[in-house]
């Protein structure tokens, strides 16, 4: 049911907190033997980069390294399941209206076992580095990503009391890290989310409490917290971004200009990634501009034609689709 489906809203976080706009080339680990986690995040920052400019195979790649260069670090696990998450995103998700988070597709995708072996290993590594209290911030930081990336897939499957359920956990310990270390400005992201569709969805958060009893949110504090992110982030710049143009999206915000620019933003940044001018083509429509939304879309399924990536051919049918809607009589391949 809709209003259900709505609160997997709350906890589709970023979680990819880590995007940063650095080379798109994919890189070779130049240090031999054991890296600090701060060389580590540095090289994954590269790899975020790909994933946010559509190539989700390199982004794993740099990811798998991490993951064989410090095998008991959770961040190596938790961007590739980020990445796979993608991958299960473009097959499943609505790509054409901007202000739309989260699909309800209960079928299984051939990447859901992959994502949720890489889930439940980053969890598990996050966790005895907390035991043996190492680093505890970030290793606080990384397990509430990695329960944002296990609401997200119950989200998308249509597992709302499961969604909400690791929404809270991923709460709890994102405000664990910033108890820790308020500079982790990387946790506003999900705790800013959260924030703003507890406050804004009360309907729905006030079924689920009566469960789980779901804490509260602030539309204001969490719109402030993702500012805070996108301005200030480390790693979560980009995806801090994607939401707040989101959010700026929804028909009760009605800030289409300003989504506008920050997914122009992302466009700019990451131009390899078809998705920013599908969304941006979306956007003219609700500014009232059909005309130019409509060049857009023909431009998107143009550019996309022969792009064989797992992302250019979902959003190649995004823009197939949005222009059937605009013209049922025809067909576009």
């Amino acid at each position: 049911m809709q209003k259900y489906r709505v609160m997997r809203k709350i906890v589709s976080l970023a979680a990819a907190l880590w995007a940063l706009s650095l080379a798109a080339v994919r890189p070779a680990w130049a240090q031999p033997g054991p890296t600090s986690d701060e060389e580590n995040r540095h090289y994954a920052a590269r790899g975020v980069e790909m994933m946010m400019d559509g190539d989700l195979e390199g982004a794993a790649a740099v990811f798998q390294q991490i993951e064989q260069k410090a095998p008991d670090s959770p961040l190596g696990f938790v961007l590739e399941a980020d990445a796979t998450w993608w991958k299960i995103y473009y097959v499943s998700a609505d790509l054409i209206d901007p202000d739309v988070f989260d699909v309800a597709k209960t079928e299984a995708t051939p990447y859901d076992s992959h994502f949720q072996d890489l889930d439940s290993v980053a969890i598990h590594k996050a966790e005895a580095r907390i035991h043996a209290r190492q680093d505890l911030a970030r290793s606080y930081l990384y397990e509430g990503c990695a329960y944002a990336l296990r609401a997200r897939l119950d989200g998308l499957h249509d597992r709302d009391l499961a969604t909400a359920r690791a929404g809270k956990r991923m709460r709890s310990h994102l405000l664990r890290a910033l108890e820790l270390d308020p500079s982790l400005t990387d946790a506003d992201l999900g705790v800013g989310i959260y924030n703003y569709f507890v406050d804004t969805l009360p309907g729905i958060v006030k079924f689920l409490s009566m469960f789980i009893m779901l804490p509260s949110g602030s539309r204001a504090e969490g719109l402030h917290q993702l500012e805070l992110c996108a301005a200030k982030g480390d790693l979560g710049k980009a995806e801090a971004k994607f939401y707040l143009a989101k959010d700026y999206a929804r028909v009760s915000e009605r800030q289409y200009a300003l989504s506008l620019r920050l997914f122009g933003e992302l466009q700019q940044d990451f131009p390899h990634n078809p998705l920013w001018p599908m969304l941006i083509g979306s956007l003219h429509f609700r500014l009232a501009d059909p005309q130019k939304g409509e060049e857009i879309y023909r431009q998107v399924l143009q550019s996309t034609a022969e792009n064989t990536s797992e992302v250019g051919k979902a959003v190649h049918r995004a823009a197939s689709q949005a222009l059937e809607r605009l013209h049922p009589e025809q067909k576009f391949p």
